[in-house]
């Protein structure tokens, strides 16, 4: 908005206001209200037509030239800034902040005072319609610290402001990509000076990155800033947190207070995440395994859709996060698999838990909007539900924790929930509820008899009258005595004239005033009379008041529970998805997986749970197979190196391996007969072909990239699983690559790994390297036409049938005779006897290192090694630089 910021001719005020307004907030989309609209103008009303499909319309004149506008109405704003958060704008909501009366007072050309009340972004949301129920919005920070005994660390810290949930952690640089993966956060805050370094690995989570100056991630005043926003008098009461941890926490609650501005969302302590937590699983895993959504970025298809049976919406992110975030600790995945099984094994319980849950709202979502100032009556109605609901559900689950200690843990959360706040509520809140507070109508009639007489005023204000001419005609024996009303007099009593003249003269004279004498008839009024007028004008402006005092002394009950909210909250959630997993266990026939710290893998009879249910829907039934990639005692695990035909299902069988130690470890039971699994703490994936042109990189760069991470860093715990390494380039360049892939799987990272390719003399390595393992897919021909059985065997596929799925897939006749005999020509020149020999005479990849040591018979290196560098002198050195160039030109 250029033209607007520089402007320096006369305007009118309200628009010099305005230019004031957004000068102050130049990154922003600028709603500036105005009656019953949010208007925009100049280039953030070009840019918000363009996005919302607005009519872009005129107002006034500016430096010689039209102004453009637009406005939303402020009833449907949500819509509209739903639309606009997620085009990647962040908008800067400008309010009234005075009523138009008091503006006038100052003179008829008074512009009503307006401020922003709140900057609105990807990961400060909290109203419902613009969050996605089953998912968490979280803001992250990333801050970089100088480390006391390394270079740099990192400090990763998130919230989600939504709830108030607030962890903070460490990771190094080139962790950080994984570790945002993990997060899946909506915005990420990253210090200006690394916005190029770290924009990468915020790139591969889809989250919109906000560049914030050093002001905000100064280490030197972080502790001050994060103690201070808590009101402790140092950050050790939160536990021993790292500089980096502390400069990252600090970064996200100044940014919260700089875009909140009006108001402070509660937050809770922040829970340090301590390092090796969670099992590490890189964002091109992560995409490839399809864990949380597709490729294409879509739920549905994804494992999370498939496995989520829970029937709450905090129940559904909660098992989002595990699935996010498997666990590395034995006892703990214990813990949650016996959860899970003791709700199994009782399934009158499970279905009455699942119900119960069903009806209980989103606590959390609902409690941290109220005590934020956000929430309305049907929050505090959500709050009095779920409270009822977890009164109901303790019993249940406090029967169950004998066979579980998360199942009891869970009990005793529900039991300690504020009872009484429900009961509150209960009493208070109607059962028909407005979604504002400000249409009043929330409190139920007899919970407030001040409220009830003001109603009665304002609904019933003929009865009222009523009821009191009837007392005055009985005071004053003037049974033609009539209450009226008029624009000029308000209420009055009329009497006829003979009546008026002896009320006049009587007792009642002091008491009835005298106002206007009418032909026929007198008028009076009482003092009583005109107090109620005066209250029934008022009524419904007293009436709303009230409502508003009851509304902010319930808030004020949730703001002093608020963690006793969200620890029924986060038990409500925990409870719905043991029940969720266990449901699932026993509608599609998982197993509970035996999970240990050894480096133990087998799976016997494993499906993929995303394509069993695709081809459940379709009719098909699913053939499942056994995988094992260790033996018993060793201390390395197994290559399973597996041939076979495209379609044949080898993609499936690598991926259902390693979607196993995923549920595994996240404390969900595997789709499978049995399983044993040792903990995985890196899961690396490179399957699938995708290119990365805002980079640079090809797609055999992109497969190149992503193999060299998972040999450079896979470790013996490590599960790696590879599909067609080496394909994207030249035949013996690819099988090369693949070749010496193995080789250091083997030798030097000596993980579990599944290692599909179509390079078929690849098999002949297991003849040397002894932890290899052939396996195959087996087909049929029948008739000309080959059949895949999509069973994994022991053994080495003969063929890639690549020409008859070519056949399969469409192509001309010709071109696939032609195919055939190009391949029957190349298989008669016998291509696969040069590897043959190379297998028995190239030597393994440790001994290639080994050969590429210096000749101790080269005279150069028999000179250099000669040297003793502490006992040269000067002179010395420069002849025996001379001596070594003679030696090297010779």
């Amino acid at each position: 908005m250029t033209d607007a910021t520089t402007a320096s001719a006369r305007v009118t005020p309200m628009m010099e206001q305005y230019v004031e307004i957004k000068t102050a907030n130049p990154d922003s989309l600028l709603f500036y209200r105005m009656g019953d609209f949010y208007e925009l103008f100049f280039e953030d009303a070009e840019i918000a037509s363009r996005t919302l499909g607005i009519t872009l319309t005129k107002r006034g004149k500016h430096l010689g030239e039209d102004i453009p506008m637009c406005g939303v109405p402020v009833e449907r704003a949500d819509d509209y800034l739903q639309r606009l958060i997620a085009a990647g704008h962040r908008v800067a909501v400008c309010e009234q902040t005075e009523d138009p009366k008091e503006a006038k007072k100052r003179g008829g050309k008074s512009v009503v005072r307006r401020d922003v009340v709140r900057l609105v972004t990807p990961g400060t949301l909290t109203e419902d319609a613009l969050l996605e129920p089953r998912r968490a919005n979280l803001l992250a920070a990333v801050v970089r610290v100088r480390a006391e005994t390394r270079g740099f660390t990192l400090g990763l810290a998130h919230v989600d402001i939504s709830t108030g949930s607030f962890s903070v952690g460490e990771c190094e640089p080139e962790t950080l990509s994984a570790a945002l993966a993990r997060l899946d956060p909506a915005e990420v805050l990253i210090p200006e000076a690394l916005r190029d370094e770290f924009a990468p690995a915020v790139a591969d989570t889809r989250a919109a990155l906000t560049p914030v100056g050093r002001d905000l991630t100064d280490p030197a005043r972080s502790e001050a800033r994060l103690a201070g926003h808590f009101g402790v008098a140092t950050v050790e009461a939160f536990g021993p947190l790292s500089k980096a941890e502390v400069a990252a926490a600090a970064a996200i609650v100044v940014y919260l207070e700089r875009t909140q501005l009006a108001s402070r969302p509660p937050l809770a302590r922040p829970l340090r995440e301590g390092r090796g937590a969670a099992m590490e699983i890189d964002a091109a895993t992560r995409a490839n395994l399809e864990l949380t959504r597709t490729l294409s970025g879509q739920r549905e298809g994804s494992l999370l859709s498939v496995i989520d049976l829970c029937v709450t919406s905090a129940g559904s992110r909660l098992l989002a996060q595990r699935v996010a975030g498997p666990l590395l600790d034995p006892a703990a995945i214990a813990r949650r698999h016996d959860a899970v099984e003791a709700l199994v094994a009782a399934p009158d319980r499970r279905r009455a838990i699942r119900a119960a849950l069903g009806r209980t709202p989103d606590l959390a979502r609902a409690a941290q909007r109220v005590a934020f100032g956000r929430g309305g009556p049907r929050d505090l109605a959500a709050i009095r539900d779920a409270l009822m609901g977890a009164e109901a559900l303790a019993a249940v689950a406090d029967g169950l924790g004998g066979a579980s200690a998360e199942l009891g843990q869970i009990a005793r959360a529900l039991e300690a929930a504020d009872h009484a706040l429900a009961a509150e509520l209960a009493a208070t809140l109607d059962d028909e509820l407005p979604l504002l507070k400000r249409d009043g109508g929330f409190v139920r009639a007899g919970a407030d008899p001040r409220l009830d007489e003001a109603r009665a005023l304002r609904d019933e204000s003929r009865k009222v009258i009523a009821r009191l001419q009837a007392s005055y005609a009985d005071a004053t024996d003037v049974r033609t005595l009539r209450i009226k009303h008029n624009n000029v007099l308000g209420y009055f009593i009329e009497v006829p004239q003979a009546h008026g003249e002896r009320l006049l003269k009587s007792p009642h004279a002091e008491s009835f005033v005298h106002r206007q004498t009418m032909a026929g008839a007198m008028r009076f009024t009482t003092t009583e009379l005109g107090e109620l007028e005066r209250r029934i004008g008022e009524a419904g402006e007293t009436a709303l008041a009230l409502e508003l005092a009851i509304f902010e002394a319930l808030a004020g009950r949730v703001s002093a529970a608020w963690e006793t909210l969200r620890a029924c909250a986060d038990a409500l959630a925990a409870l719905d998805v043991a029940a969720a997993l266990a449901e699932l266990a026993v509608d599609r026939g998982h197993v509970r997986p035996h999970v240990d710290d050894s480096l133990d893998f087998h799976l016997e009879n494993a499906r993929h749970p995303v394509v069993e249910r695709a081809l459940q829907a379709a009719g098909k039934p699913f053939v499942p197979n056994d995988a094992t990639l260790s033996e018993p005692d060793a201390d390395a695990g197994l290559v399973q190196l597996i041939t076979g035909p495209n379609m044949g299902g080898k993609s499936t069988y690598l991926r259902q391996a390693a979607l196993a130690a995923v549920l595994a470890q996240a404390g969900a039971f595997v789709p499978a007969q049995a399983a044993r699994i040792g903990v995985v703490d890196r899961l690396y994936s490179r399957v699938g072909a995708a290119d990365d042109l805002a980079r640079g990189r090809s797609t055999f760069m992109v497969e190149m990239v992503e193999t060299a991470a998972i040999l450079n860093t896979a470790g013996p715990r490590a599960l790696v699983i590879l599909d067609e390494i080496g394909r994207g380039t030249a035949t013996f360049d690819g099988l090369s690559i693949a070749w010496a892939a193995i080789e250091h799987l083997h030798e030097v990272n000596r993980c579990r790994a599944l290692f599909a390719t179509h390079f078929h003399e690849l098999t002949a390595l297991a003849r040397r390297l002894p932890r290899l393992r052939n396996a195959t897919v087996r087909v049929k021909e029948w008739k000309g036409e080959v059949v895949f059985l999509h069973e994994v065997a022991p053994g080495v596929a003969d063929r890639s049938y690549g020409i008859q799925v070519a056949k399969l897939a469409g192509l001309p006749p010709a071109v696939v005779k032609r195919a055939k005999a190009v391949l029957d020509e190349l298989e008669a020149a016998d291509r696969a006897s040069p590897v043959e020999r190379m297998i028995d005479d190239l030597p393994l990849f440790a001994a290639v290192r080994a050969r590429s040591e210096p000749d101790a018979a080269d005279p150069l290196h028999e000179a250099l090694d000669a040297i003793e560098p502490d006992e040269l002198t000067p002179k010395g050195a420069l002849e025996v630089l001379y001596r070594l160039k003679a030696l090297r030109r010779g």
